[in-house]
């Protein structure tokens, strides 16, 4: 890794550091003025077994208290689940394998803060085989999806009421790569909007590319950039990505080499350069085993990244001086299959959706060494727990 080509984008992280331990103290001083403070939270399932679709229960981020709320909406393969910029309405996509199941679709509802309940407003084709995720732009305006099994992208209005209009941008993905069992085409697997709210970044599990589309809000319409995509180590099959809070680094996880990768970010130019990529497994580990979500810390710290196989959730240092990542621990998920997890809104907790063992695994993070130490039991009232998500409602 080239440490000067890093060290730009952290110069600032110690400032950054001590702003965000400022805010901690205030968000403290908050919860102690209301120590019952709630949260919802939801969790996107598959309904192969017993799931019947998305759960949900109210979270108190003062004590670790949760409360079942229980089905909030019956729907097939919701696995996975977005929030709109006014926490009124929730997205969910309805994925399956293959064109003949009936789905592949994105559904929106309008949400009840007061019970959780999820109303259904309307359902529109997601314009490919399996819908896997979602992303809302910050004016709420645009939906954009990315469809794994066909290996596209589309973009979807967010009218007024909350409603989906039928799509305006689509774009189907080419190319393969070396594994012939995973990538004999595209499947893109994630698409996430800039924190300026002007690019999408695509990861394509099945090219080994992440693809740069230019985003117009106003319109929910997508453009290929130039250059429109940037390949990445063959074989290793690009899965999720998340943004740096600095807004200049991509941190991206790889499913089938089990990598994570760091890479500079143009926002001008809605382009990335690979910086250094490290496992996420254990050195000792020989086993069978994929990588499958990314997170980082509110305060750019700490990456976290979930092994299904290894079963567990590696912690990574961000060095403050070069950005340079360094492991921390690996920490067990208690379960089987850990496909997301999720900080919740105060940072303070993490939650770890266990697909085939049908739990979630709670923990709380330490601010200053990002250790995750497990708290409580296992949750086990969503089978087939495929994403967490939180809203506040504010």
């Amino acid at each position: 890794m080239r440490r000067d080509a890093v060290s730009p984008y952290f110069a600032a992280l110690k400032d950054v550091r001590n702003y965000f331990a400022l805010l901690v103290l205030l968000v403290l001083s908050c919860a102690g003025q209301q120590p019952n403070r709630e949260y919802l939270m939801y969790a996107g399932t598959y309904t192969r077994t017993a799931s019947k679709g998305i759960y949900a229960w109210r979270f108190q981020p003062s004590t670790g208290k949760l409360t079942t709320l229980g089905l909030m909406a019956e729907t097939a393969h919701p696995s996975f689940l977005a929030v709109h910029p006014n926490h009124r309405f929730l997205y969910a996509t309805n994925e399956h394998e293959n064109a003949t199941e009936p789905g592949n679709t994105i559904t929106a509802y309008a949400m009840d803060a007061s019970t959780g309940k999820l109303i259904l407003l309307n359902k529109v084709s997601s314009r490919g085989v399996g819908p896997c995720h979602i992303s809302i732009d910050k004016t709420g305006k645009t939906l954009v999806v990315a469809n794994y099994g066909s290996g596209s992208v589309a973009s979807f209005p967010i009218l007024p009421d909350g409603r989906l209009g039928e799509a305006v941008s689509f774009f189907q993905h080419h190319g393969s790569s070396i594994n012939k069992d995973r990538q004999q085409g595209p499947h893109a697997h994630c698409a996430v909007i800039s924190p300026d709210n002007r690019f999408v970044l695509v990861a394509d599990l099945g090219a080994d590319e992440v693809f740069s589309y230019r985003l117009n809000s106003e319109k929910a319409v997508l453009q290929a950039n130039d250059p429109p995509s940037i390949h990445l180590t063959s074989g290793w099959g690009p899965r999720h990505l998340v943004f740096h809070p600095n807004g200049k680094v991509v941190f991206l996880v790889s499913e089938i080499g089990s990598r994570l990768t760091s890479l500079s970010y143009d926002s001008d130019r809605g382009t990335l350069r690979e910086l250094q990529s490290v496992s996420t497994l254990p050195r000792d580990f020989t086993g069978v085993s994929t990588a499958a979500e990314v997170q980082v810390d509110h305060s750019g710290r700490f990456v976290y990244a979930s092994n299904r196989g290894d079963n567990s959730i590696a912690v990574f240092s961000v060095d403050p001086k070069n950005g340079a990542l360094a492991l921390v621990e690996h920490v067990s998920t208690q379960g089987r299959t850990p496909r997301n997890f999720s900080l919740d809104p105060t940072g303070s907790w993490l939650f770890a959706a266990n697909q085939d063992s049908g739990s979630i695994a709670i923990y709380r993070v330490d601010s200053e060494s990002g250790r995750l130490k497990p708290f409580g039991g296992l949750v086990k009232d969503a089978p087939e727990p495929s994403q967490v998500l939180f809203v506040t409602g504010e």
